[in-house]
């Protein structure tokens, strides 16, 4: 049975480097009239962003942050919780992360781990991830009634490419600092990641923020995707950007 990732074709692309980054500076240029409009409204705007490591999530933000007013924009990364937010529902550490109204909050990794590597580590225990979904979807739907604009996002490649950029990642001594041991360990487990994404999508994939899947093979393409994606949705908000 084939899957929704399976269905992506992840050999799209944009061949030519001047067409890429004259995509790029015209939805950057909208996208910071967008949060002139935003800055001005009752509302805010969370961006979530999952996939597997070196998928692309972290360019993509670059490139999506680097022309908006920084005061305006927070981009958290997350990684395991502390000691304190171990202490906590695991939601508790996400809510002081919120935008206030008129702010954007980008995740890189989000509480969506619960059902992705909690799952599939064992972190959580499965009664735990399994009630997650619904604790999840009622997170959101606050969030979305409270005025927050919500959009997820899910950035794929294949396992043949995700080890090309490993090997390119441990080779540079620029980027050593983008690989480590987990990355490798999590590579082991590329089956049970992809089945617990899978479930993922079916089980909180909302009218009010539904699952975007992006074809990550190529980076270029998947950053103009996920803009346009986005200056779609401002514009369905906001009007003709």
């Amino acid at each position: 049975m084939r899957t929704r990732l399976d269905h992506l074709d992840l050999d799209k692309q944009i061949e030519e480097k001047s067409e890429y980054r004259e995509k790029l500076r015209g939805l950057q240029l909208k996208l910071l009239h967008a949060q002139r409009l935003l800055q001005d409204s009752a509302k805010s705007l969370i961006l979530v962003f999952e996939g597997p490591d070196a998928a692309g999530k972290g360019g993509v933000i670059k490139r999506l942050t680097e022309r908006l007013d920084p005061r305006l924009v927070r981009v958290w990364s997350v990684v395991k919780p502390t000691e304190e937010e171990k202490a906590h529902h695991y939601l508790w550490r996400f809510w002081s992360k919120i935008p206030a109204t008129g702010q954007t909050a980008i995740f890189d990794r989000s509480w969506y781990g619960r059902v992705l590597v909690e799952r599939v580590e064992g972190f959580a225990k499965k009664e735990e991830w399994k009630r997650g979904y619904r604790e999840i979807l009622d997170f959101e739907k606050t969030l979305v009634d409270g005025g927050a604009i919500l959009m997820k996002f899910f950035v794929h490649i294949t396992k043949s490419e995700q080890l090309r950029r490993f090997e390119r990642r441990a080779a540079d001594p620029y980027k050593h600092w983008k690989i480590s041991e987990e990355d490798w360990r999590n590579r082991r487990k590329w089956n049970e990641h992809i089945l617990a994404a899978e479930e993922m999508f079916v089980r909180t994939n909302s009218r009010f923020a539904p699952w975007n899947l992006i074809e990550g093979n190529y980076k270029w393409y998947a950053r103009v995707k996920i803009m346009k994606l986005l200056v779609k949705r401002m514009e369905q908000e906001f009007g003709t950007l």
